[in-house]
């Protein structure tokens, strides 16, 4: 791309030829340059430098190493924030120049607009703020993350696009008008497509500033009209600008996800403007999305997102009034006019009243209206003539002779005459584009003519009429008009070849009348006698000859476009394969194939064939891919430092396990084969007889439970009366211990006993309690407790209740007040006269009660049979089919929510698999790391198996470490892991031995990244499978699919079987461990197991800050409403409500519409499920529920939406804005109130590594600084005292040699005695003073014993904030993020679970899985990341089973829209990803290929390429990917890497185990091909070393090739004096960057015959019709043209192309560049470039400009610093350790694979690469 920036300059540089006046131009320059920052001397030394960060002191002190930590966060955020403003230059970048250098060119075309006095003060004033402004969106936009936009929409959610910058997206010269609508409406279709939903916005004041471009100004008119009225889209233009208050009131009603705005704009004062726009909406805590840059595949759209922070909102507030001045001066005009060869002027409004009168005309020419086409083309024509005719005869009346010598410097203007043939020829192709259809036009000749400068001003002239026709018809409703064809007003290179036409070729003799053809003919006659009418008093002749004068219109350089390279034959290069030929016969048909004599065939390269097993020509052998990460321990190795390695290493998992789970390990015995018959015969025998030794057994039993029963009721006898003073005393302490009490019991008849002697002691409690509050409001939570025992005795005791205890019951229920109730229960009516029950009643009625009250207390449906598989806990129902499955080897979905124990089947499933064989293998897939970590855990802690030496229990398989991968029974692995084994030709027989497959979080199939394994793995297994999430909306088409994916495994298993040969037959014999599989029954069936119902509810509460007091409002999740979302989607299905918010909801029902019809019947005490009912259990307030939701949805049908949108604002919390300083500055106390409110322990989520920290420090530092206020000030002094007395003990201790005390004399060892006593004494003395109080500590010391608490912090002696984090972790606080060492992370993940620290802060990586339950969830921090899926994750957490009722979310400061937004939106559904990349084919055919069992990887291969979840059930998908595959095959046939029968060759090997990172493997692979690596690893003269520019320039080129960060092509307007970075990546080297063009030049030529050869599959119909609004272009009634057909290029191959981007040029040899694929590719194919495996050197965005890669690689590699590449690189400090560790990883996967290929070890390049990736962890390990 020469010149790619050169896009935009032409549009602006043609468009603005004659825009501006001198005096306009001098004032226009002036602004440019006082916009353009570049600083003068005061500015430079004004700017505040940036100070280094404070090195940690290395005080002990543990408020000191916080007190850092905290600050070394603050002055990271004010560098960030003051460097932006203050070490900036800018670069006159090229839209600047651009925008300078059009305003002085042509004057033969101007719009006049305000002048304005630079030198005004306000003026200046208005120029520096939009200094600021600039330096401020630069600052912002540079930190944009680029992300997938469309993460989590709700049904009703949108975003707003600002029609403007749409425009502007796609501003380029080239693109013929009906082109730029095709592409506009294909950026639409593709959101639209996507199950997205947006607005588009037009400001009103924005249309000024298209006036000197006319071009721009009508295609807007055009665009704004067909938008709303030929598509479905909603476009808003009543706004004035982006500053009118109706913006901000619909901002503020709307609250849209984002938007998205260009950050550049046709001229310097557009971008300003766009500049305020953003300013402004970021203020208004609306995030916002760049125009430029955006990418997009089959399933999703990325771009460059901003997040609104504290920091915009505060920069808008302190500058508010200056930007609202400076947008007013952008977009304030005087009355504009226009001015033509510098002396005709004319005002626009003359025009606009010219416009006004010829329509009225029109009407009554035209009364039954026309197609827009005619209309615009006659009004533009007629007003143009009418308005020129006359600014010419003024001119010649009021000019004289000096006029005239002044004149001899301008262009001579046009005459009449000439204007009207150039109204005539527009009118002629009109009359084309009426009747020509698109396949024609496509076939056009493209011309490089362009038009005569005295042409060109009318030309602009006439977009200006059109402009003012268009917006006169618009408010025209009384004419009817048809406007689909608006996208086709004009077409420039039909105007220009029929110019061409008349000026050179019809001049040469030919007829006109015989060419035009009878109905073009009358059209076009029709079209230029209305414009003669409606020209009314001026003539301009007939309507033939079109041309009379011989003035030139044209340029006389024309050309027309001459194709010189010639496309190769279209067709495929043959492809022998059975795998080929199953998967894509039936495409191959329908493609031609090349014959084997031509080129493409025999110039294939010879490679040898690649041998997985061995090295290509030294025979040694080579290791598997898995072999080749770290292995930490193998239970195989005789190596004692390994055994003592493993022993370790297994005592660290019991132990972190003990954490995870309450019961001992479970000993598996291996039972040997009993069959199924032997148990059915020992059951039979059960039953007719029972042995001697089974009654003695029985009797036994008998008598040991009733010497249990007997001694538990002494237990309860000793305990009674304490505990009921206990209750008596405190009643939530004595019913907590009661509970704890009833937990240990075993006896059902003991624990009757104490429930009722409990429900006493509460009615006590309770009356006691009325008595004292005598008439005043009565704490009914104390008759909570009395109902609650009420409804325990009558559920679960329901046979042990006799008469006495009924009736006792009854009296509890009157003596409450509930009449009915009693009357229930004792099947009684009739009134009660006891005049005791009115003092202690509860003045409410039961229902309303239980629902009201007892809320969270109402008991759940559970099943009283135990289950003999389970042995702690009775199984839900539920449970029970998941436990089914697992026996019947079936497979099965489970969708149940977060602490539901849905995991326990794994569990079970393992002991299954460990109890029948020591040869079966169960997977467990986990998507972390740090879940993997959690389960081998959970593993290690439930069971243990005497296996053969050699064999484990457990293996465990990262990319960072893996041990006992194929000798384990149980293997825990991430996906990327196990699809490396499933794929490995030579891993097959342990592939058969998989008995079960477990994948945990299975939600991640519709992830970003890595989805596509999480397929490939789904679809290669052969065994039953469980797949876990909690968080799948479309849990039916998962299953769907899976079963469709069980259903070819039954097929081809079959066929295995019947065709298997005898070597296959042999292998099975050898292969023991495939019969023993094959015993077990096998099943197909995939079962959906469905649980909705959470065990806890969830309280949301929405927080804010006022003052330094903090507003707790309970958020009701109807509130998140709206009355169009419940209209148009209905209430979400799983938006549930407690019991609390259902009365709530009823009660504000009641309030909002007092006359409502169903008041009465829905009442709780009248409603059906509630009516004299007892106890009210989940279930039935769960009916309750849905008729509530049924009548709000029922009272929108009945008109009420009025009464509806009160009943929802009356539901809505008020939270308070508060800045984000003081949000954190309060941080701490927010955490010691929920600690007031007993609401932890709790997990705070924030997404930015470094505030995770700063939140626990600053709440650390809280509690320190409150025991220094608390405690003694004279502490200190003694502490200090005590200390000094403690260390001279301690010296004269060690005088005292303990190995000599016998030669100690008596008075020498009475000293030592005396002083080692002192010396405890002091130290006991040192402890009670240093200890923590209580009301400073979070830390809970009961929950885990001193031991337990050592052992954990030895682990962290060594870490780099082990130390700091200990001292937290005593106060009870814990920070987690995964750029932490693991150590540290479960060291705070095994204390809290432990319940000793109680506050942990920390990022998402706590959402996926990780099993930390607890008792409430605070979101505390804002983020594009905090989407639907992520907030049900981490609010899973939220309600600790067993521990809380329920559990609390608290949003703190999040923006009560995005509350809303969380609270109602549905989890995305699971589409499945683009499954194919080349580098997979290219496995797939090497499994094929080199398996041992040939018919098995057939089937597995053919199953990834058939089965993908994107193309389920879409045909048009499954057509897509056949293709793909096909091009990919070609691609590796011509690389080199297959043969013609699909065998892998050559370099087949390594590009496979980098497949990762596509496609840069094949470039790394074609420099070594080329020797240039070898060429650059010259080491130090005699020596090994490499030098650092060497290692450096290695660090540069992996840089451009693996782990690339593009960064917004705006952060490169501006430079900074950076700290250390260089943040801009530099270009690879010459002779590396020729290498990848080289290989792009292949690639590109490939994909190109890709899309030729595969052009005929396209659905001709669609693509030629618009794909949003569906206007359809196949013109019916064409009859031919013999002037048409002479137009016709019959050499112009457009076969590939979209006919819409004919129009602009576009043909078949264009597919050859790749960067214009996107643009012209048939778009019915649904392919675009991402498709392709090019590795861009450089990315352009739709204006040309560059988008610059990060250096942060190789920025790191220099300085090393990881807070460098936070100020300076804009990344943040977790996302920047990752993106290094991973560039780490891949520097030593090359390493590891070089060293496999390479046959000598000293080889340079070898050595160069391991040199690097140890200098590389080195620096790495120091951060």
């Amino acid at each position: 791309m020469d010149s790619a920036e050169d896009h935009f300059k032409k549009v602006v540089h043609n468009d603005a030829n004659e825009n501006a006046s001198d005096d306009d131009t001098d004032s226009e320059c002036d602004d440019s340059e006082k916009i353009g920052f570049i600083p003068t001397k005061e500015d430079k030394e004004s700017g505040s430098t940036i100070g280094s960060d404070e090195e940690d002191e290395t005080s002990d002190k543990e408020e000191a190493a916080v007190t850092q930590m905290v600050k070394e966060q603050e002055d990271r955020e004010k560098e960030t924030e003051d460097a932006d403003y203050s070490k900036a230059y800018n670069i006159l970048t090229t839209e600047e120049v651009t925008q300078q250098a059009s305003q002085t060119e042509s004057k033969d075309f101007r719009v006049l607009q305000h002048k304005c006095d630079s030198e005004s003060p306000e003026i200046r004033k208005h120029l520096e703020i939009l200094k600021k402004l600039r330096l401020h969106i630069w600052a912002s936009l540079s930190r944009a993350q680029y992300v997938s936009l469309l993460k989590d929409f709700v049904e009703s959610e949108f975003f707003v696009i600002d029609g403007d910058s749409l425009l502007l997206m796609f501003s380029d010269e080239e693109t013929q008008y009906l082109n730029y609508f095709y592409q506009i409406e294909c950026f639409l279709q593709d959101f639209t497509e996507k199950g997205a939903k947006y607005v588009i916005v037009f400001f009103e004041d924005a249309e000024q500033m298209y006036f000197p471009y006319p071009h721009f100004l009508f295609l807007r008119t055009a665009l704004i009209e067909h938008l709303k009225h030929n598509t479905g889209t909603t476009v808003h233009t009543e706004f004035s600008n982006c500053l009118s208050s109706k913006w901000e009131i619909f901002l503020k009603k709307s609250y849209p996800y984002f938007i998205i705005v260009s950050d550049i704009g046709l001229t310097s004062l557009q971008t300003d403007y766009l500049s305020i726009f953003i300013a402004h909406s970021l203020s208004k805590k609306i995030n916002i999305v760049l125009a430029s840059g955006q990418e997009y595949d089959i399933l999703r759209v990325y771009g460059y997102h901003v997040q609104s922070v504290y920091k915009h909102r505060l920069f808008f507030q302190k500058h508010e009034q200056d930007l609202r001045y400076a947008c007013e001066n952008l977009v304030r005009y005087e009355e504009p006019f226009v001015c033509l060869y510098e002396h005709l002027e004319l005002s626009l409004k003359s025009i606009q009243k010219e416009v006004c009168q010829t329509v009225h005309l029109l009407k009554q020419l035209w009364p039954e209206g026309s197609d827009i086409r005619r209309v615009v083309c006659v009004l533009a024509c007629a007003v143009e003539l009418k308005i020129y005719s006359n600014m010419l005869e003024n001119a010649n009346t009021s000019m004289g002779a000096k006029t005239e010598q002044s004149a001899r410097g301008r262009s001579k203007p046009l005459s009449p005459e000439g204007a009207a043939e150039l109204c005539r020829l527009q009118c002629l192709t009109v009359a084309f584009l009426l009747h020509m259809p698109l396949s024609q036009r496509a076939q056009i000749r493209i011309m490089k003519s362009c038009w005569t400068k005295q042409v060109l001003p009318l030309i602009k002239m006439q977009q200006l009429c059109t402009h003012f026709a268009l917006t006169q018809l618009s408010d025209t409703n009384d004419w009817k008009l048809d406007l689909t064809y608006l996208p086709d007003l004009n077409d420039d290179s039909l105007l220009i070849n029929l110019a061409h036409y008349y000026e050179v070729e019809y001049t040469e003799g030919l007829e006109f009348k015989k060419e035009l053809g009878k109905e073009m003919e009358n059209e076009y006659q029709c079209l230029w006698d209305t414009v003669t009418k409606l020209a009314v008093k001026y003539s301009f002749g007939d309507a033939f000859p079109i041309r009379k004068t011989s003035q030139l219109f044209l340029e006389q350089e024309q050309t027309f476009r001459v194709y010189e390279e010639e496309i190769p034959n279209i067709g495929l290069i043959p492809v022998k394969s059975d795998l080929v030929e199953d998967y894509a016969g039936d495409v191959l048909k329908e493609l031609p194939v090349l014959e084997s004599n031509d080129p493409a065939v025999t110039s294939l390269i010879k490679h040898k064939e690649f041998d997985e097993l061995h090295h290509w020509h030294s025979g040694r052998p080579l290791t598997e891919e898995y072999e080749r990460v770290r292995c930490n321990a193998n239970a195989k190795s005789k190596d004692p430092q390994e055994r003592r390695l493993i022993q370790k290493l297994q005592t660290f998992y019991h132990f972190y396990g003990s954490t995870l789970e309450d019961s001992t390990s479970k000993l598996i015995v291996y039972q040997e084969d009993v069959s199924g018959n032997a148990n059915a015969a020992v059951k039979k025998t059960q039953k007719k007889h029972k042995s001697k030794a089974e009654t003695i057994a029985e009797e036994n039993n008998r008598r040991l439970k009733t010497k249990e029963e007997k001694k538990e009721q002494e237990q309860w006898k000793t305990l009674c009366i304490p505990t009921e003073k206990e209750i008596k005393a405190n009643l939530t302490v004595g019913i907590n211990k009661l509970e704890k009490f009833l937990k240990t019991l075993k006896s059902k008849s003991v624990k009757f006993s104490v429930e009722m002697r409990g429900l006493s002691a509460c009615l006590e409690v309770w009356k006691e309690h009325c008595r004292q509050q005598g008439n005043k409001s009565k704490d009914l939570s104390k008759a909570v407790q009395v109902v609650r025992r009420i409804h325990i005795l009558l559920e679960k005791y329901q046979d042990l209740l006799e008469k006495p205890h009924l009736q006792k019951l009854t009296r509890y229920l009157r003596l409450l007040g509930f009449e009915n109730l009693a009357c229930s229960l004792s099947g009684q009516t009739g009134e009660n006269n006891d005049q005791n029950i009115s003092n202690y009643a509860i003045e409410v009625g039961p229902a309303r009660f239980q629902l009201q009250y007892m809320d969270y207390y109402l008991l759940r449906e559970e099943r009283n049979d135990p289950d003999p598989r389970v042995q702690h806990f009775i199984p839900d129902t539920w449970q029970r089919e998941l436990l089914d499955a697992v026996d019947n080897n079936e497979s099965a979905v489970i969708v149940a929510p977060t602490s539901s124990g849905k995991t326990y089947a794994s569990y079970y499933c393992m002991e299954k698999v460990l109890k029948t064989s020591n040869d079966g293998v169960v997977v467990y897939v986990a998507p972390t790391k740090a879940l993997v970590n959690q389960v081998v855990g959970t593993i290690y802690s439930r069971f243990t198996k005497k296996l053969p030496d050699g064999l484990v229990v457990c293996g465990v398989f990262t990319r960072d470490y893996r041990n006992d991968v194929m000798n384990s029974q149980i293997l825990v692995t991430v996906p990327q892991c196990l699809e490396i084994l499933m794929l490995s030709p030579r891993c097959q027989k342990w592939t058969k031995r998989i008995q079960y497959v477990i994948f945990d979080e299975v939600h991640c199939l519709g992830g970003e990244i890595g989805a596509e394994i999480w397929e490939h793995l789904l679809v290669t297994i052969r065994c039953p499978f469980l797949a876990l999430s909690a968080t799948v909306s479309n849990p039916e088409h998962l299953t769907e699919w899976l079963q469709s994916v069980k259903r070819y495994w039954q097929c081809a298993e079959n066929t295995i079987k019947g065709s298997s040969t005898n070597s296959e037959k042999n292998f099975t014999r050898k292969c023991k461990v495939k019969s023993k599989v094959q015993e077990q029954k096998k099943s197909y069936h995939v079962r959906l197991v469905l649980y909705e119902e959470r065990y806890n509810d969830l309280d949301k509460y929405v927080c804010s800050l006022k003052g330094s007091d903090f507003i707790i409002e309970h958020c009701h999740p109807c509130a998140a409403l709206t009355v169009n979302h419940i209209e148009n989607y209905g209430i979400p299905s799983d938006l549930s409500l407690s019991p609390r918010e259902s009365i709530q909801l009823y009660d504000t029902m009641v309030k909002v519409w007092q006359e409502w019809p169903r008041a009465q019947e829905l009442d709780p005490e009248e409603f059906v499920s509630f009516k004299n009912k007892v106890v009210i259990k989940k279930a039935d307030v769960r009916k309750y529920e849905q008729e509530l939701k049924k009548e709000l949805s029922k009272w929108i049908v009945l008109g009420q939406r009025q009464k509806v949108n009160e009943l929802l604002e009356h539901l809505k919390p008020k939270p308070v804005d508060c800045p984000e300083k003081e949000k954190w500055k309060h941080f701490a106390s927010f955490v010691d109130k929920l600690h007031e409110m007993d609401k932890l322990p709790a997990i705070f989520f924030i997404f930015n590594v470094d505030s995770v920290e700063c939140a626990a420090g600053n709440v650390f530092l809280s509690l320190l600084k409150k025991q220094k206020i608390e405690q003694d000030p004279n502490t200190e002094r003694e502490k200090k005292r005590l200390r000094d007395e403690l260390r001279k003990v301690k010296k004269m201790l060690t005088k005292f040699n303990p190995q000599d005390t016998k030669k100690l004399s008596s008075t020498k060892m009475e000293n030592m005695v005396l002083l080692s006593t002192t010396k405890k004494q002091l130290e006991k003395k040192l402890e009670r003073l240093t200890a923590i109080p209580s009301a400073c500590t979070y830390a809970d010391p009961k929950a885990v014993d001193k031991d337990t608490l050592m052992k954990i912090f030895h682990r962290l002696r060594f870490e780099r904030r082990g130390y700091l984090q200990q001292m937290m972790a005593l106060r009870g606080i814990g920070y987690h993020h995964r750029s932490m060492a693991i150590k540290e992370r479960q060291a705070v993940e095994m204390l809290f679970r432990l319940g000793y620290i109680k506050v942990v802060t920390a990022t998402s990586t706590l959402a996926l899985g990780i099993n930390m339950p607890c008792k409430s969830v605070v979101f505390a921090e804002d983020s594009v990341f905090l989407d639907a899926l992520t907030y049900r994750q981490m609010s899973g957490r939220a309600g600790r089973r067993g521990q809380d009722m329920i559990g609390n979310v608290f949003f703190y400061d999040i923006p009560l829209p995005k509350v809303e937004r969380l609270i109602k939106s549905n989890v995305p559904q699971l589409k499945g990803q683009f499954p194919l990349t080349i580098s997979l084919i290219l496995r797939l055919m090497l499994l094929a290929a080199k398996a041992d069992d040939k018919a098995d990887a057939r089937a597995k291969a053919l199953s990834v390429l058939k089965h993908s979840l994107m193309s389920f059930r879409k045909e048009r998908y499954a057509e897509i990917l056949k293709l793909y595959f096909m091009f990919s095959l070609q691609f590796l046939i011509k690389e080199g890497y297959l043969d013609q029968e699909g065998n892998p060759i050559g370099f087949a090997g390594l590009v496979t185990h980098l497949y990762y990172y596509e496609p840069s493997n094949f470039v790394l692979v074609s420099f070594l091909v080329k020797g240039l690596f070898h060429k650059l690893c010259q080491p130090i003269k005699g020596s090994t070393v490499f030098s650092e520019d060497v290692l450096e320039k290695l660090v540069l080129i992996l840089a451009n090739l693996f782990g690339r960060k593009y960064l917004p092509t705006c952060s490169m307007k501006y430079k900074r004096t950076f700290c250390q970075s260089k943040v801009f990546l530099e270009d690879l080297p010459e002779d590396f960057a020729d290498a990848v063009n080289e290989y792009n030049t292949k690639v590109e030529e490939n994909f190109a015959h890709f899309l030729l050869t595969t052009a005929k599959l396209a659905d001709t119909e669609q693509e030629y019709r618009l794909p949003l609004s569906k206007t359809d272009f196949t013109s019916k009634n064409w009859h031919g043209s013999e002037l048409a057909s002479s137009l016709m290029d019959n050499t112009k191959s457009v076969s590939a192309i979209s006919p819409f981007a004919c129009l602009s040029g576009v043909v078949d040899n264009d597919l050859f560049h790749g960067e214009i694929i996107n643009k012209a590719v048939l778009r019915s194919l649904g392919i675009n470039a991402t498709n392709c495996p090019r590795l861009y050197l450089n990315k352009y965005d739709n204006q040309g400009r560059r988008r610059p890669l990060n250096a942060y690689a190789l920025d790191f590699y220099k300085h090393g610093s990881l807070t460098a590449l936070t100020t300076d690189n804009w990344l943040n400090e977790g996302d920047a350790y990752y993106a290094l560790k991973d560039f780490l990883l891949l520097i030593k996967s090359i390493g590891t694979s070089l060293s496999e290929l390479c046959d000598d070890p000293n080889d340079n390049v070898l050595l160069a690469f391991q040199q690097l990736g140890e200098i590389y962890e080195e620096k790495l390990k120091c951060i």
